[in-house]
């Protein structure tokens, strides 16, 4: 499948999809605190999306087998795709709650990291890096650049701060369709892969291990571990390719800070 070039009038849909993953993320926030369960942050994100903005959970029955939930809270050391559940958030932990809401016919999607509570200086400094993980991609993103560019770094970023990345998921293209072409590897070589073109709007969303980047998938088909147990973090921001650079799609309207 060939990657979709967004016209003016898409760009203008997704820049509007961008903005309400964003403004959910930025509403869930104050929830997460010690005590509460993925499953209650799961259900005011579902009453968020459904009843304040209009639109609908795209994880909700997607895929195979169908996801259960309407969106992904990863604790720990849980790398992605994490279940929500009725066991309690606690003091120190890390979770990431990745959103993607459909409306009028378009997608936004975008995770963030959130601390419970006070966590360690060690899982503090994943959640940074990881973030300086995704932002270095993301200056990589230009007309002429690469996916080997946006992928190499990442990588540099991670692997420099003595991390891993994990290389079985990735970002992708995104509009009309919750998961488009191309994929987006988190890991590469400059120069190599496919050449940006603008209109072309993607997600960049590194997932970074403490220990090794090997990982297991449990039983439900959804939930990815890391094999040593270590902690992942993971942060996503949605690109447009513009003329010149890119531009933030899922930038908080709340902190205005990507």
């Amino acid at each position: 499948m060939a990657v979709i070039i967004k016209n003016a009038e898409e760009i203008e849909q997704m820049r509007v999809l961008g903005r309400l993953a964003a403004e959910a993320l930025d509403y869930i926030g104050q929830f997460v605190k010690p005590g509460v369960t993925t499953n209650e942050l799961d259900k005011l994100i579902y009453d968020y999306h459904v009843n304040v903005q209009g639109g609908y959970p795209a994880p909700l029955n997607y895929g195979n087998p169908p996801y259960p939930k309407s969106c992904c809270t990863s604790v720990n050391h849980v790398i992605c795709h994490g279940i929500p559940d009725d066991k309690p958030l606690k003091n120190g932990d890390i979770v990431n709650i990745d959103v993607t809401i459909k409306k009028d016919g378009f997608h936004g999607d975008s995770s963030r990291m959130f601390a419970v509570g006070n966590i360690s200086p060690q899982a503090q400094r994943l959640i940074d890096v990881t973030h300086q993980s995704m932002m270095a991609g993301i200056a990589a993103v230009k007309p002429g650049a690469t996916l080997g560019d946006i992928g190499y770094a990442c990588q540099q970023v991670a692997e420099n701060a003595g991390y891993s990345v994990v290389q079985e998921f990735c970002g992708h293209g995104i509009g009309r369709g919750f998961h488009e072409e191309p994929q987006v590897l988190h890991y590469g070589r400059k120069g190599q892969g496919l050449v940006l073109e603008p209109g072309m709007i993607f997600t960049i969303e590194p997932m970074i291990n403490q220990g090794k980047r090997h990982l297991r998938i449990l039983p439900d088909g959804w939930t990815v571990v890391t094999k040593d147990r270590s902690l992942s973090a993971q942060w996503e921001h949605e690109v447009l390719v513009t003329a010149e650079s890119c531009e933030i799609l899922t930038v908080s309207p709340a902190s205005g800070k990507p």
